[in-house]
């Protein structure tokens, strides 16, 4: 039942993409890269950073003191081992934070004690103890984290962590540090320690889940409904392992069910895809296409019945408007599986309007092509309808693309443009250090716009000699963003493929409003 007659309990977002992200292997960022990131994490409104672990490299400690002189307006977060020069590490490099915490962890699972740490548990209270008593002196908040504690036996966690409440520490991390609990226990864990521990009622609770089980979110959901107020995340699911709990999964469960969750966070939803993108690009991690939220399928439907009812309401089968997560709409893609309505709804939005004879036989040809390959893409879809309607539809084809590569030299590439207004065919040359570079300088010539060049990926379709290549290709024009994308066996072809489908349906859309706002109708017959 929805919980709508109390106000919401606050849920704190504590990022460590910068930290617990990048110990991923191939996931290593450069300092100028992890202020990038986490001047990001600050617009989209993370409560906490955890910028990196001082005391591991120069570089680590430069980002995390150059993030927390210039992000005033969120809390920094030192990370630091049970260890004085770890302290004394992250301390130095918080110190112009304008609000700052320490975050230290030690091992307490017998299993860490017997083979990583080989000491005794009364060795462990006593450092645990030690430490936090001397990072006391220079920080009021100190996080402190009992590594693998869903691994430990309650009697040994309540005395460390009792322990470390006497001696100042202000926020209890209980970690998941190998994913190994499930939902009901690792909630349970928290309202044991909460009830059992001396000084249990005086600090605040936080979460830290790993997904080796994949359950790092349902996890952290469990921890929430047991009072926990901060959750431990990164961008994209990014760690070690199977990752972390992923930022985006987490915010939007507590956004799309925060009436019956009866919490909330602060984030700024519309900042999540471009946060994910970001994280992706720089780190070189693609993202999954199910990935949900922001993988590239969680908003996309191919099956007929699907389309029908999205196009009659949104809501039949999508329970967040990606829009609003900065997600550019393109919900219908054109497969095998897609029926007539989509198929007229997507000619439709390059306004034009066709017989019902004409949608028959567009019908009857599009079916032939989706069987051929797994989609038909915008710039295929309109060869159709041109074939259908005896015409040629796009503003702009790719006739004929040669490149020539050196291991030693710049890129040159070679393209013939043909302007289907006009009927004239153009050839433009350019250079680039690659081939797509040099490809995109030369179709940047035959496109009458200011056309930036934002964004590639690339995917093989097929496996083998004839694997066949898709490139989907993002462009800026006069500040709007447009996506298409390309296929071939070439991939280079494909790309440029892609570049002139974007170009052209960002024509199309500038075509289709009049001066006076109202949208114009081309009719194909």
């Amino acid at each position: 039942m929805e919980n709508n007659t109390t106000a919401n309990r606050r849920i704190r977002i504590f990022d460590t993409t910068l930290r617990d992200g990048e110990q991923a292997p191939g996931a290593s960022l450069y300092p100028e890269e992890k202020i990038r990131i986490a001047r990001q994490l600050a617009l989209m409104g993370i409560d906490t950073i955890e910028p990196g672990f001082p005391i591991s490299s120069p570089g680590d400690f430069q980002a995390v003191q150059q993030i927390s002189r210039e992000l005033q307006g969120v809390e920094i977060c030192g990370f630091a081992r049970a260890v004085k020069a770890d302290i004394d590490a992250a301390v130095k490099a918080t110190q112009d934070a304008a609000s700052r915490r320490i975050h230290m962890f030690l091992s307490s699972s017998d299993i860490h004690l017997d083979f990583q740490l080989r000491k005794s548990r009364q060795q462990v209270v006593e450092m645990a103890r030690a430490m936090v008593g001397y990072a006391k002196q220079f920080v009021d908040r100190i996080e402190f984290s009992p590594m693998d504690a869903t691994r430990t036996g309650d009697e040994f966690l309540f005395e460390v962590l009792e322990a470390v409440i006497a001696e100042g520490a202000t926020i209890l991390n209980i970690p998941d540090t190998v994913g190994y609990a499930l939902p009901e226990e690792y909630g349970a864990m928290f309202r044991r320690v909460r009830q059992s521990v001396r000084g249990g009622d005086t600090v605040e609770y936080s979460a830290h889940c790993h997904n080796d089980l994949g359950l790092a979110v349902a996890n952290s959901l469990a921890a929430i409904a047991a009072g926990v107020t901060h959750v431990e995340v990164t961008v994209n699911g990014v760690g070690e392992r199977a990752g972390n709990c992923s930022l985006e999964e987490l915010v939007m469960a507590i956004e799309t069910r925060k009436h019956s969750m009866g919490v909330e966070t602060g984030i700024v939803t519309s900042e999540i895809f471009n946060t994910s993108k970001m994280v992706s690009r720089i780190m070189g991690f693609p993202i999954a296409y199910n990935k949900p939220i922001v993988g590239r399928n969680a908003f996309q439907h191919e099956a007929g019945i699907h389309q029908d009812g999205l196009l009659k309401n949104r809501n039949t089968y999508e329970i967040m408007d990606p829009e609003k997560l900065g997600i550019p709409r393109s919900m219908i893609i054109l497969g095998k599986h897609s029926g007539r309505h989509a198929l007229k709804h997507r000619v439709g939005q390059f306004g034009i309007e066709l017989t019902g004879e004409e949608l028959d036989s567009l019908y009857t040809r599009f079916k032939e092509k989706a069987d051929e390959q797994k989609m038909v893409t915008d710039d295929q879809l309109m060869e159709l309808v041109g074939s259908t309607v005896d015409g040629q539809m796009e503003p702009f084809t790719l006739s004929h693309m040669q490149v020539i590569s050196s291991s030693d030299r710049n890129r040159v590439a070679s393209v013939s443009v043909r302007n289907n207004q006009t009927g004239t065919e153009s050839v433009y040359s350019g250079t680039g250090e690659g081939p797509i570079e040099a490809i995109v300088h030369c179709l940047q010539q035959a496109i009458p716009m200011d056309v930036e060049f934002t964004d590639l990926e690339l995917h093989s379709l097929s496996t083998g000699e004839k694997a066949t290549g898709e490139a989907e290709v993002t462009i800026s024009v006069g500040g709007q963003t447009y996506k298409n994308t390309g296929i071939d066996q070439d991939v280079l072809v494909a790309v440029a493929k892609a570049f002139i489908s974007a170009c052209n349906q960002a024509i199309r859309m500038q075509n289709s409003v009049t001066s006076d706002g109202a949208e114009t109708v081309i009719t194909a017959s």
